[in-house]
Formats: C-alpha cells, sequence, structure tokens
C-alpha cells in the first residue's frame, strides 16, 4: 500500500509557451455598457471585464489615453463594434 491515499499523484509540468502579456486596454461601449478589453502586442484578444472595476483606474494611472479605435490595425480585433462605439473608444498603451 502507498501513501497516496488513493490519490493519484500529478504528471509533470507542461512547457508550454505563456500567452503573451497585455499590451492595449480599450474602453469601449458594448451595448450600452462600458467594457474593458485587454489586447497583446499583435492586437489579439486578451481579456475582457467591467470598466467600472478598480483595476482600470490602477492599470491607467498616468497613461495618457489615445482618443478612438478606428484606425485599420482595430478592424479584425474589434469588428463586432459599430463605427461609432469605435470611434468613441479610448486606447491605452500599456508599461510592459
Amino acid at each position: 500500500m502507498n501513501q497516496g491515499f488513493g490519490i493519484e499523484a500529478r504528471g509533470g509540468h507542461l512547457n508550454t509557451e505563456h500567452r503573451a502579456a497585455a499590451r492595449y486596454l480599450v474602453l469601449i461601449d458594448a451595448g450600452g455598457s462600458t467594457v474593458a478589453r485587454l489586447f497583446t502586442a499583435a492586437r489579439e484578444a486578451a481579456g475582457e471585464f467591467d470598466a467600472g472595476a478598480e483595476e482600470v483606474a490602477l492599470m491607467t494611472r498616468h497613461l495618457e489615453p489615445a482618443a478612438g479605435a478606428d484606425a485599420p490595425e482595430w478592424d479584425r480585433a474589434l469588428e463586432g463594434h459599430s463605427a461609432a462605439e469605435r470611434t468613441a473608444a479610448v486606447v491605452y498603451t500599456l508599461d510592459l
């Protein structure tokens, strides 16, 4: 009898690549409420949460926002948003 108490031991750690760090924080209207969307440097989605969360204030402290996310590089990343929502969006470039 072993000392595992019937619980199987975990396997070894898998050495996989980590997800890329978030580079952009976009505050954008989504159906009447503002959401905060995180994107990598390649503008791939990395997360989404309520823009009223205190984390938004912490992440944007001392950063200057850019107005609008209507440039062509945002087309694929924000394809579900209207042109008006994208124009009114606020984009922060996060410190890495």
